[in-house]
């Protein structure tokens, strides 16, 4: 490959890597709300956080069972443990948005590769390798969650107990 060509794909990598885009939100005189790319007169910025993103297991690793198996056992015996710190097992709260930090651990700390993955009523909700995982507006009730470590192909190797918990939330009624 020649220099030029070579210095000519770089640049256009740099300049299609990822963008941040700004998002503006503007509230006209009957009280209608807007969201925008574009700032216009008496808009003010949004914060928008980032994705929830799961890393599924690809289909060829969960075909091949047996092997499968053999190397979760393995990987899975690395942990002594797995679990929630926040929130306890049979816990009530208030949360008038609805919002839920979950905070997990577990001995030893996470292996390189290795992520905690929260599912809530039985579905994935999020993966971090920190220990936190936020789940926005989560109904009012009653709620199951469970915390496991899955590898780098999304495959669970350890699971931990599952916990319920109850989210008190106002009504709209009220």
């Amino acid at each position: 490959m020649k220099p030029r060509t070579g210095l000519f794909a770089a640049a256009l990598i740099l300049l299609t890597g990822p963008t941040v885009a700004e998002v503006y939100r503007n509230v006209d005189a009957n009280g209608n709300v807007t969201f925008s790319d574009e700032p216009s007169k008496g808009s003010e910025a949004v914060e928008v956080k980032p994705v929830t993103t799961v890393t599924l297991p690809k289909p060829q690793n969960v075909r091949e069972t047996d092997k499968l198996r053999e190397e979760v056992k393995r990987e899975g015996s690395v942990y002594e443990s797995v679990g929630f710190a926040y929130p306890e097992n049979n816990q009530a709260f208030h949360s008038g948005s609805g919002d839920i930090q979950f905070e997990v651990q577990s001995t030893p700390g996470l292996q390189s590769g290795h992520k905690y993955e929260v599912t809530l009523d039985g579905q994935p909700v999020g993966q971090t390798t920190s220990g936190s995982v936020s789940v926005r507006n989560v109904f009012r009730g009653t709620h199951d969650a469970r915390v496991h470590i899955v590898d780098e192909n999304g495959v669970q190797v350890k699971t931990g107990p599952a916990i319920s918990f109850t989210v008190h939330r106002p009504s709209v009624a009220n």
